[in-house]
């Protein structure tokens, strides 16, 4: 299996390497672009960027896992064949929304749909959430009301009310929070290349031990990395609706069936999610009727640039706390993992503080020099 376990990054980096070139030359020719001019109070670049990168991500790991499935290397008995169709559809539905979004540029309502049919399309093959664990003991069920939908092949696809339920609003969170996250270069694609890297040493546990979970893992990890290369700043292609949407999608998806639920997730996404609340709570409080879903530059990224940062530094810090909070999944259980919960917020508000607190240092020395 260690021949595998190089091969599969390898294989998705080349394709992700060759296919994203391609994907950049059609969008210029199709002007399907991120056009500062538009916004140039939010855009950090000077000149027309190229979107549809996300395309070329999505299409380097779905070959690659299909690429495995018919090599006979997926282990059914813990990676069963209809998880892999029913990524490969929602991969699909992501790619689909994706393009439209990013060429005819859909209102956040049409937006909503493409995620939200992928998520179903996760949750239909049998991939939910059947319980959450208390970490200070103790276990809350979500699978005692369950319907058979039909059977097939003798793998039976159930409808399990609030297991399925848990589970799509759990997908909708963690693709919303990498597509708010994607305002950087390098950000989303850098974070999806550290979160799937940790899941996959997650699965190398004794305890846990799923080859197959590792083998998906690394696909990703290997297609967010080919795609770096030409998303580092300054960037050349950008991942568009598409990439952002299925980096999160899969992020949420790994940290369900690797094991460690959504503890690993919130570890490896804690900090994105907590400055998306707190924009969240201070657009609803402070906006003055503003809509939440509109863009700003409030998110923590921008707000870093904002301090002084340049781009690669801000990149580089959220790149190392996502390390050091990712890594701590593979140490930490039970109870300990909401202390680091804890330890994670409490930075998040440090950094947020130190970030506002240079802004207007900034301002006060511009003021006192007019």
């Amino acid at each position: 299996m260690t021949g595998w376990y190089i091969f599969t990054p390898l294989l998705s980096f080349f394709l992700a390497v060759i296919i994203t070139p391609l994907m950049r030359r059609y969008a210029e020719r199709r002007k399907i672009i991120d056009d500062p001019a538009v916004d140039p109070a939010r855009k950090r670049h000077h000149r027309p960027i190229a979107l549809l990168g996300g395309l070329a991500l999505i299409s380097a790991t779905l070959i690659t896992w299909w690429v495995l499935e018919l090599w006979g290397v997926m282990s059914n008995e813990i990676f069963p064949r209809k998880y892999l169709i029913g990524l490969t559809v929602a991969g699909l539905l992501i790619a689909v929304g994706g393009y439209g979004d990013d060429r005819l540029h859909w209102t956040p309502g049409r937006q909503l749909l493409w995620p939200l049919l992928a998520s179903t399309a996760v949750v239909l093959v049998g991939i939910g959430i059947p319980y959450i664990s208390n970490p200070f003991g103790g276990v809350l069920y979500l699978n005692q009301i369950q319907w058979t939908v039909f059977n097939w092949n003798n793998l039976p696809y159930h409808l399990t009310l609030w297991a399925d339920l848990f589970a799509v609003l759990w997908l909708m969170g963690t693709m919303y929070t990498t597509k708010i996250l994607d305002g950087l270069d390098g950000l989303v694609s850098g974070v999806g290349v550290i979160g799937s890297v940790i899941i996959f040493l997650l699965t190398l546990r004794p305890e846990v031990s799923q080859s197959s979970v590792g083998l998906i893992a690394l696909s990703l990890a290997g297609a967010a990395a080919g795609f770096l290369i030409f998303n580092w700043h300054p960037a050349k292609i950008f991942l568009g609706e598409s990439g952002a949407l299925f980096i999160g999608l899969m992020l949420g998806v790994l940290a369900i069936i690797s094991g460690g639920k959504i503890a690993t997730a919130l570890l490896i996404l804690g900090l994105p999610i907590l400055d998306l609340v707190w924009v969240m709570i201070r657009r609803v409080f402070s906006g003055g009727g503003r809509r939440v879903w509109l863009a700003d530059r409030s998110h923590l990224h921008f707000r870093l640039l904002d301090a002084g940062l340049s781009v690669r530094q801000a990149v580089s810090l959220l790149y190392a706390i996502t390390i050091v909070f990712g890594l701590s999944t593979l140490w930490v259980t039970g109870k300990t993992k909401v202390f680091v919960l804890i330890g994670l917020t409490v930075c998040s508000i440090g950094l947020i503080s130190w970030a506002v607190y240079k802004l207007r240092q900034r301002d006060k020395i511009r003021a006192s020099t007019i």
